[in-house]
C-alpha cells in the first residue's frame, strides 16, 4: 500500500487526515545516539552501583555460603540473563524490551491490559531504583567520618536524598549528552576504587591465608554464619581486650550475631542451601532490563535501517556481555573479600560494615589495613565515589523510563501527547520519586522488597517472551519445538520471583499500587482524549483505489452516508434515504461501509477500498480502530469547496448509556453525535463544516 497524496491537493478547503491528528503517535522525540561503551557507563551507573551494598547483602542473606551463592548469581547471569537479554535486544531494537515483546502476543484489549501490568512493574523497578539508590548514597555521605564535622542540621537523609534526586533530575533537562559524559567520569573512577579495594583484599588472603582457612574450617563444620541478629554497640564500661590477628573483633567489641552451627557440610548440602539463599541476591542482576531501554542511546553502523538497526542491535548485546563480564568479576572477588576479612558481626543490622562492606575496608576500619594507604583519606575518597555513582544510579533508570512511556501511553491515547516531550515529563518522573522518598523516609531497607519484585518481574517477562518467540519459531512436533535450555532458565527465574513475592510481600503490594495508578491515569486519559480525531493518514488497497479518491477528492460530493454492511442491500439503503432525507434521484450518494480492527488502539491508519458498482461509489473502509473519527476524517478530505458535504445518518435504538461505552471500548455507538463534534473541533467556520443529518 502506498502512502497517499496530500489530501487538499487542488482543493484548499479540504483538510487531509495526516493534518488532523495529534502530532506524533508516541513514539517519542528522536534520541542523541554515543559509542556503545560510554552507553554502558550510562546502564552502569545503575548496575555496577549495586557493589555499594551487594556484598553486605550476601553475607547477611547467606552467611559464609556467600561466595557460592554469588558464583551461581554469576552462572545464572552470564548463561541465563545475558543470552535471554541478547534476545530481547534483538526482537525490540527500540528499547521497549520485554513489554514489546509481550504485547505482540496478545491483541485487544488484553494487550493493552498487559502493557500497562508490564509497565507498573518497570515503573516500580526505575522509580524505585533512582529513590534507593539516592537514599543509600545519602547514607553513604552521613556515616563518612569527615560528614561528622558538619553542623547536624544537615545530617537528613530525607533531605539529603530529595536534593540529589533534583540534581539528578535538572542534569537530564540540560540533556542526554551531558547525561552520559558524567556517567562515564564517574563509572570509571568507581570501578578503579573497587578494584583497588578487592585487589587489595585478594592479596592480603595471599600473604594471610589464615582467613581462608578459618572460613573453610568453620564453613566445613557446619558454622554457615547466617547473620540472625542486630549488631550491639558496646557499653562504655566494656574493656576491649588484644586481640591475635589485625582485624579480628574481641568479643568484649562486638557481640554474637550468627546463626547456631549446623551439622558438617558436606560440598553438595551446601550447593543445595546456596541455591535456596541464590534469590536473596537477586539484586544482583538489577541492570539487565536497562541495559535494552538505552538502546536509543546506542550509535549503530550507517547502513542501519528504523527497521532493521543491525549495528545497534550487536552493539547493545556487546554491552550486555560486557557489563555481565566486568560485574561478575567484581561479584565474586568482593564476596571472596567481604566473607572472609569482615566479621560476620560488623555486617549485622546497624553494624559498621552494614551496607558498606568495602567501604568499611577501604577506610580500614577493624585494624585491617589492605594496602598502606588505606584510611581515613582513602576511604573518604571511596565513598565519594560510591556517593557520586549511588546518586547517579537512577541515569539509567531515568533514562529508560523516557523511552518506554512515550512508545505506549500517549500511542494508546493513555497519556497527554505532551509525554512524548523530554523535559515535562522528567519533571514529572521526579516529582513522582521525591513523593516515594518522602512516603518511605528515604529507606534503604524498606525499599528493598519493592526493587526486588520489579526487578525479577521484568526479567520473568523477558523469559517467558523469548521463550513464546522460539517456540513459535520452530517447526515440528510440539516437545521438539520447546526451546529447553529457555524454559530452564525461565523456571530459575520463576522461582526467585516467587521466594522474592513470598518473603517479601509488601514489594508485591507497592508494585500493585504502581499498576493500578498507572492503570487509572490510563484510562482517564483515553476518555478525556476519546473525542480527538485520530487518523493518522489513509491507506489504499490498492492502485485503482488510490486513483477513485483522488477522483472522489476533485469532485463536489454532495452526500456521504454510512452503511452498516450486513443488513439491508444498498439500494434499500438508498430507496430509504431518498424518501426519509428527501433527495432527488439526480443527487450522487456516495456510501462509506466501515469494518473494525484493534478497537484498543488509538491512532489509526484506516485502509480505502473505493469500488464502482451500479453506478454509485463505495468506500469500504478497514483497520479502523473507531469509526466516528474515520466517517470525520473522511468528510473532512471530501468536503466540497462551494457546499459543504452533507453526512445523512438514521436514528438509533440503543440507549445513550450503551452507545457512549461502546464508543470508548469497541469504537461505535452513538456515532452522528460524536461525528459532528469531531467536525466542529476540526472546522471551526460553520460555512464550511459538513453537515450530519439524522433522519
Amino acid at each position: 500500500m502506498n502512502s497517499p497524496p496530500s489530501a487538499d491537493s487542488g482543493n484548499p478547503n479540504k483538510t487531509g487526515p495526516e493534518h488532523l491528528s495529534a502530532q506524533g503517535n508516541g513514539s517519542g522525540t528522536p534520541h542523541h545516539q554515543s559509542f556503545w561503551l560510554w552507553v554502558l557507563c550510562l546502564t552502569g551507573v545503575d548496575y555496577f552501583s549495586t557493589l555499594a551494598y551487594q556484598p553486605s547483602i550476601a553475607i547477611t542473606s547467606a552467611g559464609r555460603l556467600a561466595p557460592v551463592a554469588t558464583i551461581l548469581l554469576v552462572l545464572v547471569t552470564l548463561f541465563g540473563a545475558v543470552p535471554i537479554y541478547c534476545r530481547v535486544a534483538k526482537s525490540s531494537p527500540h528499547g521497549q524490551g520485554s513489554i514489546a515483546m509481550l504485547q505482540r502476543l496478545l491483541r485487544g484489549w488484553s494487550g493493552k491490559f498487559l502493557v500497562l501490568a508490564m509497565l507498573g512493574f518497570a515503573a516500580t523497578d526505575f522509580v524505585i531504583t533512582i529513590t534507593l539508590s539516592a537514599a543509600d548514597a545519602a547514607k553513604h555521605l552521613i556515616e563518612n567520618p569527615l560528614f561528622h564535622h558538619v553542623p547536624s542540621f544537615f545530617h537528613s537523609q530525607v533531605g539529603i536524598t530529595l536534593v540529589m534526586i533534583m540534581a539528578l533530575g535538572a542534569l537530564f533537562l540540560k540533556g542526554v549528552r551531558e547525561v552520559i559524559g558524567v556517567a562515564v567520569a564517574i563509572v570509571a573512577v568507581y570501578l578503579v576504587m573497587n578494584v583497588i579495594v578487592i585487589s587489595g583484599g585478594l592479596y592480603t588472603l595471599t600473604q594471610q591465608p589464615h582467613f581462608v582457612s578459618d572460613w573453610w574450617d568453620k564453613l566445613s563444620s557446619g558454622d554457615v554464619g547466617i547473620v540472625a541478629h542486630a549488631y550491639e554497640a558496646p557499653s562504655e564500661s566494656a574493656t576491649p581486650s588484644t586481640s591475635d590477628e589485625v582485624g579480628s573483633p574481641s568479643e568484649s567489641t562486638i557481640s554474637p550475631a550468627t546463626s547456631a552451627p549446623l551439622a558438617p557440610l558436606t560440598w553438595y548440602a551446601g550447593l543445595f542451601m546456596s541455591a535456596l539463599l541464590f534469590p536473596k541476591l537477586a539484586l544482583g542482576l538489577s541492570g539487565f532490563e536497562t541495559g535494552v531501554a538505552v538502546m536509543p542511546q546506542i550509535k549503530g553502523d550507517p547502513s542501519d535501517t528504523e527497521e532493521a538497526p543491525l549495528g545497534r542491535i550487536k552493539r547493545t548485546q556487546w554491552l550486555l556481555l560486557t557489563s555481565a563480564l566486568i560485574m561478575s568479576v567484581m561479584l565474586i572477588g568482593s564476596s571472596i573479600v567481604v566473607t572472609t576479612l569482615i566479621p560476620l558481626e560488623a555486617l549485622a543490622h546497624g553494624g559498621p560494615a552494614y551496607e558498606r562492606a568495602l567501604a568499611y575496608l577501604a577506610h580500614a576500619e577493624g585494624g585491617l589495613k589492605l594496602w598502606p594507604f588505606f584510611g581515613e583519606v582513602f576511604g573518604t575518597m571511596y565513598d565519594m565515589s560510591t556517593v557520586a555513582i549511588l546518586c547517579f544510579a537512577g541515569a539509567s533508570a531515568l533514562s529508560g523510563l523516557l523511552n518506554l512511556i512515550p512508545r505506549y501511553l500517549p500511542k494508546f491515547g493513555m497519556a497527554p501527547d505532551w509525554v512524548s516531550a523530554t523535559r515535562p515529563l522528567v519533571c514529572v518522573i521526579i516529582a513522582v520519586c521525591l513523593v516515594v522518598t518522602l512516603i518511605f523516609r528515604a529507606s534503604v531497607e524498606e525499599q528493598g522488597a519493592a526493587y526486588a519484585t520489579g526487578v525479577m518481574v521484568l526479567i520473568l517477562s523477558a523469559c517467558v517472551a523469548v521463550t513464546i518467540e522460539r517456540y513459535r519459531e520452530r517447526i515440528g512436533s510440539t516437545w521438539g519445538r520447546v526451546p529447553w535450555p529457555t524454559v530452564i532458565i525461565t523456571v530459575v527465574f520463576l522461582y526467585t520471583a516467587v521466594d522474592i513475592m513470598i518473603e517479601k510481600s509488601e514489594g508485591l503490594v507497592i508494585s500493585l499500587f504502581f499498576i493500578a495508578a498507572i492503570m487509572g491515569v490510563s484510562l482517564v486519559s483515553r476518555i478525556v482524549r476519546s473525542d480527538e480525531l485520530r487518523v493518522v493518514r489513509f491507506q489504499y488497497a490498492n492502485n485503482d483505489s488510490k486513483f477513485r479518491w483522488n477522483t472522489l477528492q476533485h469532485v463536489e460530493i454532495p452526500v456521504l452516508a454510512p452503511h452498516r454492511p450486513g443488513g439491508r442491500t444498498l439500494d434499500e439503503k438508498e430507496r430509504e434515504l431518498r424518501i426519509w432525507h428527501h433527495l432527488d434521484d439526480e443527487i450522487p450518494v456516495v456510501f462509506v461501509e466501515i469494518s473494525l480492527g484493534d478497537t484498543s488502539d488509538f491512532f489509526q491508519e484506516p485502509v480505502l477500498d473505493i469500488r464502482h458498482e451500479g453506478g454509485r461509489y463505495i468506500i469500504r473502509v478497514s483497520h479502523c480502530t473507531s469509526i466516528a473519527p474515520a466517517i470525520a476524517a473522511l468528510a473532512l478530505s471530501l468536503n466540497g469547496t462551494t457546499k459543504p458535504i452533507e453526512l445523512h445518518f438514521g436514528w438509533s435504538d440503543e440507549s445513550p448509556l450503551k452507545m457512549n461505552l461502546g464508543f470508548l471500548l469497541f469504537g461505535e455507538g452513538n456515532i452522528p453525535f460524536l461525528v459532528r463534534e469531531l467536525l466542529r473541533d476540526a472546522q471551526p467556520n460553520e460555512a464550511l463544516r459538513p453537515r450530519v443529518i439524522i433522519g
